[in-house]
C-alpha cells in the first residue's frame, strides 16, 4: 500500500531526483516541480499531504509559493534553505512552513523530517471531538476548528497542534524542548527559535484573546482565565 503523496518543489534536478529517490524507496508516491508556479499547479492537481519546497526557484522563490498556498490550505510544508541564515528560517516559518533544513542535507534526515510532519497531520492534536477552552478560545478536534469569541481563526496544523498543547497543559510552564517533544516529535531536529516564531504566530492571530505567557529562561505558559 502506497504513502500519502509528496510533493519536491526544487530547481536542482540533482537534489529533486535524489530526495525523490529515499522517498520513493520509502514506498511514497512522488511529484516534483522545477519552477514555482508548476509546484502551485501540482499542489492543486495532486492534493500531496506534505510539500518539501525549496526557497531559490527561477521564477517565484519558496517565501511567495509557501505564501500562496497557506491562503487555501494547511499541508504541512518543509522549506529547504541553501543558507544558514536566521532570517531565512524565520521568515519561511512566519510564512506557515513547518519545518526547514539547511543545504546540504542528509536525505535520511529529510525522509525523517517528511515523516515526522506526517505523524503529527495524520495522529491529529487529540481525541476526535475533545474541545479544550481558555477564556474566549475554543479548540475543537473533531472539526480541526479554532474559534475566539465564536469567531473562526485560520491556524497552520502545527499552530493547532501546539494550540492544543498549551490548552492541554493550561496552567503549567512548558519547557522548549518539551514543546519541541511533544509537538514537533521526538525526531525533530530544529532549534527552540522554531517554538518562539510559531508562538508569536499564535499571538497575533489569537489577539488580545491569548494568555500566552513568556517565563524567562524556561519556556511558554498559557494562563488560566
Amino acid at each position: 500500500m502506497s504513502k500519502p503523496p509528496v510533493l519536491i518543489i526544487e530547481d536542482e534536478e540533482s537534489i529533486a531526483s535524489f530526495v525523490r529517490m529515499y522517498l520513493e524507496k520509502e514506498g511514497y508516491e512522488v511529484h516534483v516541480a522545477g519552477t514555482g508556479e508548476g509546484g502551485l499547479e501540482l499542489a492543486h492537481d495532486k492534493n500531496p499531504a506534505v510539500i518539501i519546497l525549496d526557497i531559490m526557484l527561477p521564477d517565484i522563490d519558496g517565501f511567495e509559493v509557501c505564501r500562496r498556498l497557506r491562503h487555501d490550505s494547511q499541508v504541512p510544508i518543509i522549506m529547504l534553505t541553501a543558507r544558514d541564515a536566521s532570517t531565512d528560517k524565520v521568515v519561511g516559518l512566519e510564512l506557515g512552513a513547518d519545518d526547514y533544513i539547511t543545504k546540504p542535507f542528509d536525505p535520511r534526515e529529510l525522509v525523517a523530517r517528511v515523516k515526522s510532519v506526517l505523524r503529527r497531520a495524520q495522529s491529529g492534536a487529540g481525541k476526535a471531538g475533545e474541545t479544550l477552552a481558555a477564556g474566549e478560545i475554543t479548540l475543537d478536534t473533531g472539526r480541526h476548528e479554532v474559534t475566539v469569541a465564536g469567531e473562526s481563526v485560520k491556524l497552520t496544523s502545527m499552530e493547532f497542534n501546539l494550540l492544543h498543547y498549551l490548552l492541554f497543559n493550561k496552567g503549567l510552564v512548558l519547557t522548549r524542548q518539551q514543546l519541541l517533544e511533544h509537538v514537533w516529535g521526538y525526531d525533530f531536529m530544529g532549534d527552540t527559535r522554531t517554538v518562539d516564531v510559531h508562538i508569536n504566530q499564535l499571538r497575533r492571530k489569537l489577539g488580545d484573546a491569548a494568555s500566552i505567557e513568556t517565563v524567562w529562561s524556561v519556556g511558554y505558559k498559557l494562563a488560566e482565565k
